[in-house]
């Protein structure tokens, strides 16, 4: 393959993209837990406050019973998804080996517990399947023909702390063109891509009696990691990761170590922007990962501007589901209040880029029909 086709460049006359403005019901998971709502209330939700037409959902989190979804169930949802007018998007599965307490699952058992899965988003309705991170080269292979079976699109999520050009993902990406299945990309998660620790997490810490000094040290060392650049392996990771355990243990707070840890090196990723170049046509679907809206209206962490450019100009027509993860500290706030903020820079984006969110349900559909492989699979 070419580097031209693997770092395209904006091609003057080439149409621009449109991408579909969608949420994930993820970002709802206080309220959810807090049983404000249910998973029906949550999906009426959405639809009347305009946060769709994309509709995304964890499996394990909102199905019971997940993967055995029964034809009474699934014919339920896909009424009530037609009934709302939204437009199914992406179902969030996973690729635990370690669902055992004594063992992990071998090969042909991953397979057999991806293909449930799969099985029972096409059943659903959904024509993309998020696959973890943690996933090999390997079982990505194996799993293209269950996802040509059933008519799902695999997109394996790229999520700090790796990103489009580190090596895990670049063996993915070679091997997806080996492959050469229309059935096999990637979803891009904005969280790979920030530009600062989310000043709303630095409150959550001053909420729970961190120092001033403290915060600063924590915001100094993200900078400094960001102006290094993203880790070059995971051995770069797990130094960057205990030099924020030992800023909480030599600043009197060893009980916000590790929690300055996961969120500064897992959630808070440093790659630039133009690194989602590597594996731009492969990218099937998109997280707008977020973490809050500030006193202007941007978000103050993710270069939401700049990466709807990016897929504008590169011609992607695919979903675009907003993830806010905010919503682990800040309890605050509605959540739903910070959706409708980071929706409107979104569209506020795509404007300044010469083109729109696409917003309209019946435009949504036709326009991810022609986006995404022909879903001829048993349960299409």
């Amino acid at each position: 393959m070419t580097g031209t086709t693997l770092r395209p460049e904006p091609v003057e006359g080439q149409p621009a993209g449109a991408p579909i403005q969608g949420v994930t019901l993820y970002s709802f998971t206080r309220a959810f837990h807090g049983r404000e709502y249910d998973l029906e209330g949550l999906v009426r939700k959405v639809a009347a406050s305009g946060y769709g037409p994309g509709l995304e959902i964890i499996g394990f989190s909102s199905f019971r019973g997940f993967p055995t979804i029964d034809d009474a169930f699934a014919g339920w949802f896909r009424d009530l998804v037609a009934e709302t007018g939204l437009v199914t998007t992406s179902l969030a599965i996973n690729a635990d080996i370690g669902i055992h307490r004594d063992r992990l699952l071998n090969q042909d058992e991953l397979i057999e517990y991806m293909r449930r899965q799969i099985e029972a988003a096409a059943k659903l309705g959904f024509p993309i399947a998020r696959v973890q991170i943690s996933i090999e080269p390997d079982s990505m292979e194996a799993l293209a023909p269950v996802a040509e079976k059933y008519g799902v699109t695999l997109a394996l999520e790229v999520h700090a702390d790796q990103y489009a050009s580190h090596p895990r993902i670049l063996a993915l990406r070679d091997r997806y063109e080996k492959v050469g299945s229309p059935f096999l990309g990637f979803t891009m998660d904005w969280g790979a891509t920030t530009v600062g620790f989310a000043p709303s997490l630095v409150e959550a810490y001053r909420r729970r009696g961190a120092s001033e000094d403290l915060l600063g040290k924590v915001v100094a060392l993200w900078d400094e990691f960001f102006q290094a650049g993203p880790p070059a392996d995971q051995a770069d990771h797990g130094q960057r990761f205990g030099r924020f355990i030992a800023l909480g243990a030599q600043n009197g707070r060893p009980d916000l170590g590790i929690d300055f840890a996961i969120n500064g090196t897992g959630l808070f990723g440093p790659a630039r922007v133009s690194d989602w170049l590597e594996i731009m046509p492969w990218i099937k679907h998109v997280h707008g990962k977020f973490f809050g809206i500030d006193e202007r209206g941007e978000e103050p962490s993710v270069p939401v501007r700049d990466l709807i450019r990016l897929l504008v100009e590169n011609g992607y027509n695919g979903a675009i589901s907003s993830e806010y993860e905010g919503w682990h500290w800040n309890h605050w706030q509605s959540p739903f209040e910070i959706i409708a903020g980071e929706q409107a820079v979104q569209r506020s984006a795509a404007q300044d880029a010469g083109s729109a969110m696409t917003t309209d349900a019946d435009a949504s559909r036709r326009q991810l029909a022609a986006w995404l492989p022909a879903r001829t699979g048993a349960s299409a």
